[in-house]
């Protein structure tokens, strides 16, 4: 299983840096909408450390939502999805392969990314730390949640719309707790209660979501 999983991965990474301009894709628009803001609501720093959790925190749960669609879609086109159905690995091993190196080109470069553009919101040390790694515990739930999506809307006329309508609703509980912690570390106050949350939101995530993604797969091509 651990082979398979590898494989899986490696499979994704490989078949993601063919197409390195999706990915920047996601990266760009991030910065975009990041950098913009400063622009827009002036220079006071007050203001942008008030705001600066939310608006790294709602880009880049945008970005992370542009590369959903892509998660199953080009297996599913080409037919090699269903022949990974019918693969001696088991589906719930492919499915968490794919969820991994779908959090490796989205969610990862955006944990990285975001601490350097929180510096031009003039966010403490101690808030850029937490914003790392209240990323780096909530895109993989974002990743997790997605797949879920990805897989009910796979083969959807108009899946794009209707996937953000089904996984908005429950990405709102990773951006309150992911901003509400760096919004308290910039405050000087602990942001430990707000990650404690974010790391049960991706325990309980990586328990319930690959299993339903696996039956949304199922029901795809039933």
């Amino acid at each position: 299983m651990l082979g398979g999983l590898q494989t899986i991965v490696a499979r994704d990474l490989r078949l993601s840096m063919r197409r390195r301009g999706d990915v920047l894709n996601y990266l760009v628009f991030f910065v975009i909408v990041v950098t913009l803001f400063p622009l827009g609501v002036g220079a006071e720093p007050n203001l942008l450390r008030a705001m600066a959790p939310g608006i790294l925190w709602v880009a880049a749960l945008l970005a992370a939502m542009l590369s959903l669609q892509r998660m199953f879609a080009s297996d599913y086109a080409d037919g090699t999805l269903e022949q990974m159905l019918i693969s001696a690995h088991p589906l719930g091993v492919i499915v968490v392969g794919k969820t991994i190196a779908h959090w490796i080109m989205s969610g990862l470069p955006l944990t990285l990314l975001a601490p350097v553009l929180g510096v031009q919101f003039d966010l403490p040390q101690a808030a850029l730390a937490t914003l790392v790694l209240s990323l780096a515990l909530g895109t993989p739930v974002l990743s997790l949640i997605g797949g879920v999506g990805a897989a009910l809307t796979l083969g959807v006329r108009g899946g794009g719309v209707l996937l953000a309508l089904l996984v908005l609703p429950l990405y709102i509980p990773v951006l309150i707790f992911g901003a509400g912690g760096v919004a308290e570390a910039t405050g000087g106050m602990s942001a430990a209660p707000h990650l404690s949350l974010l790391g049960a939101l991706l325990a309980i995530s990586c328990a319930v979501a690959p299993w339903a993604t696996c039956a949304a797969l199922r029901v795809a091509y039933d």
